[in-house]
């Protein structure tokens, strides 16, 4: 199955290439994803800074330090696939990390509650293709197992298939499906 999701993986990054952002209302998620999740104090929202032409959450983000919310961003460690999750604020430096990805220089280390997920597709099932390193898989089976949390896969919305995705045993599925057009809540 590792072959069928290499592939998939390989059109669904040429799909994203090709796809005009301008047509979507990236700004339109931040009210979806406040109006729906209703982040409450106290809880820790985990984002991703994005890189390329992945989906921006930085406008969730922003609207989140505004309302006096926690927010976190991922850093990859060398030795385990579980993330760690690093708080973020507009004082943050940031720093290119694995994956030259920007990541926090330092910081105080938090237990997300909300998980901002990147996807390159997704389908109706709440199922979605990662990158294929099997981090946020990883970190979200480590996290359930000793709480409740909330997954949020964030993508444009052209990047939904219309077929289901191919599911390993080590898959988490999402509980929500964000994207400007709207957001689904997965079963």
């Amino acid at each position: 199955m590792t072959d069928q999701k290499s592939v998939l993986r390989d059109q669904a990054r040429r799909h994203r290439t090709l796809t005009d952002i301008r047509d979507e209302d990236i700004e339109a998620a931040t009210p979806l994803f406040f109006d729906t999740i209703k982040p409450q104090a106290g809880q820790v929202i985990a984002a991703y800074w994005p890189k390329g032409r992945e989906f921006d959450p930085t406008g969730i983000l922003e609207r989140a330090l505004n309302e006096g919310l926690t927010c976190a961003l991922p850093k990859v460690e060398s030795d385990t696939k579980i993330l760690r999750f690093i708080e973020w604020n507009h004082k943050t430096r940031l720093a290119e990390g694995a994956f030259g990805i920007l990541e926090p220089e330092e910081g105080a280390e938090l237990q997300p509650d909300i998980f901002i997920v990147p996807m390159l597709a997704f389908d109706r099932k709440g199922h979605r293709l990662g990158q294929g390193g099997g981090y946020y898989d990883a970190t979200l089976e480590h996290v359930r197992a000793k709480k409740d949390v909330t997954a949020v896969g964030i993508a444009y919305a052209s990047q939904a298939v219309l077929f289901n995705l191919p599911v390993e045993e080590h898959d988490q599925q999402m509980d929500w499906i964000l994207t400007p057009q709207g957001i689904t809540k997965c079963t």
